[in-house]
């Protein structure tokens, strides 16, 4: 059956919030925060470093997180932590006590014992313990939720900076290991990020450009009921790609984001940097264990690889897009 677009969101109907849900949560939230705030009135620093994976959307990150997740190696945002934006840490234990095999009572709630499978739509994955995008989270630390792009500047004036670490600070200690987590809202403030997180591994993940943009353009056909609708969040460039034919607009969102996200890491400690290549991650994930096992300094001979061998990669589009698409990035290529 086809999906209707939900005029309320813009979105098509599949893609539309529960707003029953959206209640609910933000009573949970509100009721358990009472609780939260007293655990981070304890002293909580960084135990592990965190993960923090920026990129354009539609390059690999989700593909990359649901990997992460299968190593064993590194804890996430799940879409049963998600549920608890305000109050992580107290979430954090509960998924510990409802899904961790050391907790296993006579496998009372070993229907909640899943593995995360590959599968995604529009970043969006199925299952308690699959990786979630965890916008809600970073979202309530600005002083206005509702903008996409902030200065570095302004988010030093106006970040609630110390909760925020609080918070992922505590989720290290309750999870016991390092703590990944998208982190593409802040594209643009990778320098700013640098500067509050005392342990941080920036990965940045990147996909052929043609490539890239096509999957973007597919996304916004099946989120949004066609491609003329901005996908995911502002940039500071939107003023001048909004009004623009839909595959110029899209190929100028993936090559600014990409060049500022490039020029972030670019100014940083080349040791909290690592720089994926999707189509590179899915010809050979267990490279990419190895250079992250390096960069976290694990010893790789103490933690086996446990991983696919490879992905397949998505196809380029083909004629007559792929020219279309080209010519599109060829706009850019001298910016």
């Amino acid at each position: 059956m086809s999906s209707k677009r939900d005029t309320t969101h813009g979105r098509m109907s599949s893609f539309s919030r529960n707003e029953k849900l959206e209640l609910l949560l933000q009573d949970i939230n509100e009721t358990l925060w009472i609780s939260e705030k007293r655990i981070l009135e304890e002293h909580h620093t960084l135990k592990f470093p965190l993960l923090l994976i920026v990129g354009p959307m539609r390059s690999g990150t989700t593909l990359f997180m649901q990997w992460l997740a299968n190593t064993g190696l590194i804890a996430y945002p799940t879409n049963l932590l998600s549920r608890f934006y305000k109050a992580p840490v107290i979430g954090a234990k509960i998924q510990l006590m409802l899904t961790d095999p050391r907790y296993n009572f006579r496998d009372e709630l070993a229907d909640l014992m899943q593995a995360v499978d590959y599968r995604s739509e529009n970043g969006k994955t199925r299952g308690v313990l699959a990786p979630n995008e965890f916008w809600y989270f970073w979202r309530r630390f600005l002083s206005d939720p509702s903008r996409d792009v902030w200065t570095d500047d302004e988010l030093s004036e106006g970040m609630d900076v110390e909760t925020l670490i609080a918070e992922l600070a505590a989720l290290t200690e309750v999870f016991n290991k390092p703590f990944a987590i998208k982190s593409m809202l802040f594209n643009y403030n990778i320098s700013f990020l640098n500067a509050i997180f005392e342990k941080a591994l920036f990965v940045q993940l990147r996909r052929d450009y043609a490539s890239n943009v096509s999957s973007l353009l597919s996304a916004r056909e099946r989120q949004l009921g066609g491609r003329d609708q901005w996908y995911s969040f502002k940039i500071p460039e939107y003023p001048e790609l909004k009004d623009l034919d839909p595959v110029v607009q899209a190929a100028g969102q993936v090559v600014h984001i990409d060049r500022a996200v490039t020029q972030g890491i670019g100014s940083i400690d080349q040791s909290r940097a690592m720089l994926v290549q999707y189509e590179d991650f899915c010809e050979d994930p267990r490279r990419t264990f190895r250079e992250l096992l390096h960069k976290l300094g694990v010893d790789e001979t103490e933690t086996a690889y446990v991983g696919p061998e490879s992905f397949n990669i998505s196809r380029k589009p083909e004629e007559p897009e792929r020219q279309a698409i080209e010519d599109a990035l060829a706009t850019y290529s001298t910016e």
